[in-house]
């Protein structure tokens, strides 16, 4: 049996050539919303998920073809796209101009090898705007996404290594896995309590270390 420390160690070791190859891809995006830094965070918390190396390699090869293809074949037109992937399923987030284009990044990824389902969650500007309305007040979503992720960190009973969330408008998105239902009930009950989040979908898997 090997030590978890020297299983984190040789974890970390294989994550980083990962996170170099995905930084690389990084410097490419200009109309992905998809920071080297966030990638590199990501990457690093990997080291401590509950799944194997070799899983998490596989999601970061096929996050680094998303972010490629997406880039090259939509290109400028897109106004912001997020992508995130836990165990090869992908959650699509972000703003675009219109229908089509939301058609069009999960047509991209479905060509993608490997991947098992796709949640397309990208939203309309349009349908937005309209939300709004008269609101004035200006939405930081990157506030929020960091007010989870501190919540979710002081929270008992909650891997927050295990979840991916993203924000965009206020409309808060959960992904990854749960290891029991009240875990994933605490993890959507801190994100409705942040300031300024309008809506929570939770697209978590709920499945146990013992069902692996």
């Amino acid at each position: 049996m090997i030590p978890k420390y020297l299983r984190n160690f040789r974890c970390l070791a294989m994550a980083i050539p990962l996170v170099v190859l995905s930084v690389m891809y990084s410097l490419e995006v200009h109309a992905l919303d998809l920071n080297p830094l966030t990638i590199i965070k990501d990457a690093l918390e990997t080291v401590v998920e509950d799944r194997s190396i070799e899983n998490i390699a596989t999601d970061t090869r096929i996050k680094t073809e998303i972010t490629a293809d997406v880039v090259e074949k939509m290109g400028s037109d897109v106004i912001s796209i997020n992508s995130d992937v836990y165990e090869q399923e992908v959650m699509l987030t972000g703003i675009v101009e219109n229908a089509s284009q939301r058609d069009d990044a999960a047509a991209i990824v479905r060509t993608i090898a490997g991947v098992k389902q796709l949640y397309n969650e990208i939203l309309i500007k349009s349908d937005l705007e309209q939300e709004q309305g008269a609101v004035e007040k200006w939405v930081d979503d990157t506030i929020i996404e960091t007010k989870i992720n501190a919540q979710l960190l002081d929270a008992k009973g909650v891997n927050v290594t295990n979840f991916r969330y993203r924000s965009v408008a206020g409309h808060v998105f959960l992904f990854g896995r749960a290891l029991s239902a009240p875990e994933n009930a605490k993890a959507t009950e801190i994100a409705s309590g942040i300031e300024n989040v309008r809506s929570v979908a939770n697209l978590v898997k709920v499945r146990s270390l013992l069902e692996d």
